[in-house]
């Protein structure tokens, strides 16, 4: 009865919002073919040596808050939002390319110099400065969204450090399925579109993960669950940080989480979650 209600209001929500599955997978199968090793090879050093940003991406209820919660536990590292900032960056560079100036993303991509790349990425920080409240060093950067934009963060800020949070597919999709979001995320209110998203998501970080090996650190959901001083550790280490007890009592930090998962976030680890879809 409750997949039934889930159904049909995901129906008259997929009815007000435009979604294209086929464009945004040409769209990723564009940046894929982009970001291979011999095209990184040949463009050499350069970007923003800035090492400050620790982006989390994956999909929607895919337990990014989670690994938040933990790293801005950690006296280093200033927790701050979802920001729209690579995206727009991003969309400024893809919109040269619907606007006929390059054939093509990879022509787009291959036109940027060094000196492109760092101011770039010096852009972007100086966007985010204004959701940075303290001196830490590093801050997050939770648009989950941003796992299209891996190859572009590791050409313009390449000392950024990039966590793919990921769960289990049908944990995932279902999740996000029957989630209103606020705002974006219309890939989320039809079941086709929403594997076929998270099937381009994989897809494009096993690419990403052949052609810049070790780039990107993988947190998965379960494994969390299982082990957490284990996949603590591993994250810390990953990110250069000493241990500190702080990230395993995360739900006693008390900053602001503006997201769907705000209320998990504030209990200890919990494995609820992580079968639910069964019933389904």
């Amino acid at each position: 009865a409750a997949f039934d209600h889930y159904d049909r209001g995901n129906r008259l929500r997929r009815a007000m919002i435009a979604h294209d599955a086929d464009d945004f997978s040409a769209e990723v199968a564009a940046a894929t073919a982009t970001f291979t090793a011999p095209f990184l090879a040949t463009i050499g050093d350069g970007g923003c040596p800035a090492p400050d940003p620790i982006f989390i991406v994956g999909l929607p209820r895919s337990s990014s808050p989670l690994v938040e919660q933990i790293l801005s536990s950690h006296s280093q590292v200033e927790g701050t939002m979802e920001l729209p900032d690579m995206m727009m960056i991003a969309g400024r560079l893809q919109a040269r390319v619907d606007d006929g100036e390059f054939p093509d993303f990879r022509a787009m991509i291959a036109s940027l110099s060094a000196a492109d790349r760092a101011r770039l990425g010096e852009e972007y920080l100086e966007r985010t400065r204004v959701h940075r409240r303290t001196d830490r060093p590093l801050f997050i950067d939770k648009m989950p969204n941003n796992w299209q934009h891996v190859g572009l963060i590791g050409m313009i800020l390449p000392n950024a450090r990039v966590i793919d949070a990921r769960r289990h597919p049908i944990a995932c999709c279902f999740s996000g399925w029957k989630q209103h979001f606020a705002r974006g995320q219309s890939f989320s209110y039809d079941l086709t579109d929403i594997a076929r998203y998270y099937r381009d998501y994989v897809a494009h970080m096993v690419a990403y993960d052949v052609a810049a090996p070790g780039r990107v650190h993988r947190v998965i959901y379960e494994r969390m669950v299982q082990d957490t001083p284990g996949e603590v550790d591993r994250l810390l280490a990953y990110l250069g940080l000493s241990f500190e007890p702080a990230c395993l009592s995360f739900w006693q930090n008390d900053r602001a989480v503006r997201t769907a998962s705000s209320e998990q976030v504030r209990r200890p680890i919990f494995t609820d979650a992580v079968d639910h879809w069964r019933h389904y």
